[in-house]
């Protein structure tokens, strides 16, 4: 398949570098920064032009006339517009994707169609994230939520307490206890090492698991594991920008909610726009203004200010003084292990959630979700089994379906709903969701391969 990217910042740079690894992709990257292209041409293998991603002489040199994907994440709105009608309109590029931030463009969905402006797939990071945050607050315990087959079963991650039932305990005894055969371990971490969910796998302390389960099961699973269910209502967010207002205005109707703005004329813009939120001026890496707004009682501290350092100190200082939960927005690849010391509870990774959101759209074999996990280490997919003469899916039993070493199927649901049950003798019907977990992401153009 032959790929286009647009833009050589993190997100480029993180979906070409994964897409390059994957067998028979021809990735080549657009950007105007000759050290930016140099830098991810010495570590990818891959093709690079420099130029302005809008203009049609970039694009032919870039070979637009034959790709089959374009994906524009350069960091202006417009010239990820203007490339997706320039691709459209010289090339007839059958998929464009283009990351749109601004609310005045996202929030006229009308605007992108082939007859006007020809975005196949418009993504807005801050809606993904924002999306995102709220479900980890809804669900205390957990440190990602991801949803699949439209809502109908989620993906829970969740670190283990010794005060939690099921450890000590092997897999098998989870059905026993819950009497809800529908709920799966699809995978257990340990030390940064992957554990195979069998039977007898004996679940411990400080375990990373990740299980699937209806929406209406996860807050007693969560409480299997850790016991730590109460839910939040006080919320203090760090940072006044695009997300920390759109996080505020989706809160403020169920949670007590309070922002810290650095800027005076920003915290008075965000006071005029929310209604019940309290904004407050100040340095939310204040011990003595987080003293002085008791932050001792506040249940989840969010920091998403536009600087990773200041994002990290803030939830750190939260922390110590008393907050019981602290998510921290980060990128940088060496700032993640923070969350595995305990300084901060959730690391939440812009680059992986919008990353995750554009595979979505590119994978083959009829995958129709994709999410990154461990930091993009991992992925879980949802595929639609397609019934064909060929198929090496439909009609056999999970057990008989040859997947690569460290990839699981773990959850299926019927096209008419249905939860199914997942044992080794369970059959794949045709237009059945399939949600595979996979530990080793070089594996995954052969499981695209096996739903196609």
């Amino acid at each position: 398949m032959n790929i286009l990217i647009l833009g050589a910042g993190q997100v480029g740079s993180t979906t070409a570098a994964q897409l390059t690894k994957e067998e028979n992709n021809n990735v080549t990257v657009v950007d105007v920064d000759p050290e930016k292209l140099d830098k991810l041409a010495s570590k990818s293998d891959l093709r690079v032009i420099e130029g302005n991603a809008s203009y049609p002489k970039t694009l032919i040199a870039a070979g637009a006339d034959s790709a089959d994907i374009l994906i524009a994440v350069t960091s202006s709105d417009e010239i990820n517009i203007v490339a997706c009608q320039v691709a459209s309109t010289l090339f007839n590029t059958q998929t464009k994707i283009a990351r749109i931030r601004a609310a005045a463009y996202t929030d006229k969905p009308e605007l992108f169609s082939e007859n006007d402006m020809p975005v196949d797939f418009a993504i807005s990071p801050e809606d993904l994230i924002t999306d995102y945050i709220v479900e980890v607050i809804q669900h205390p315990g957990a440190f990602q939520v991801l949803d699949f087959a439209d809502g109908k079963i989620r993906m829970v991650g969740v670190k283990t307490k010794q005060q939690g039932f099921l450890v000590d305990n092997p897999i098998r005894y989870l059905h026993d206890h819950l009497g809800n055969e529908k709920v799966r371990i699809a995978a257990i971490y340990r030390d940064g090492q992957m554990i195979a969910p069998e039977g007898d796998t004996i679940i411990r302390r400080g375990d990373e698991v990740y299980f699937i389960a209806a929406p209406e099961d996860i807050d007693h699973m969560i409480t299997e594991f850790s016991q730590d269910q109460e839910k939040a209502r006080n919320i203090v967010i760090a940072g006044g920008g695009r997300i920390g207002l759109k996080l505020a205005s989706r809160l403020e109707d169920t949670n007590h909610v309070k922002l810290i703005e650095k800027s005076t004329a920003r915290a008075k813009t965000l006071s005029e726009i929310l209604e019940s939120t309290i904004v407050l001026k100040g340095d939310s890496s204040d011990d003595a203004l987080l003293k002085e707004e008791n932050i001792d009682n506040n249940d989840v501290f969010v920091a998403t200010t536009n600087s990773e350092e200041t994002n990290i100190l803030s939830a750190m200082v939260a922390k110590k003084m008393g907050s019981k939960k602290v998510m921290a927005l980060i990128n940088k690849d060496s700032f993640s292990g923070l969350m595995e010391t305990e300084s901060i509870d959730i690391a939440i990774s812009a680059e992986q959630i919008t990353v995750s959101s554009l595979l979505s759209h590119i994978r083959k074999g009829d995958v129709v979700k994709v999410h990154s996990l461990k930091r993009g280490g991992a992925e879980a997919l949802e595929a639609i089994a397609h019934g064909h003469e060929k198929s090496k899916v439909v009609g056999k039993m999970v057990g008989d379906i040859n997947l690569p070493e460290g990839s699981f199927i773990t959850a299926i649901v019927s096209n008419q709903g249905e939860i199914k049950t997942v044992h080794h003798t369970t059959f794949v019907e045709a237009d059945d969701h399939v949600v595979v977990f996979i530990d080793n992401r070089d594996t995954i153009t052969e499981i695209e391969t096996i739903f196609e």
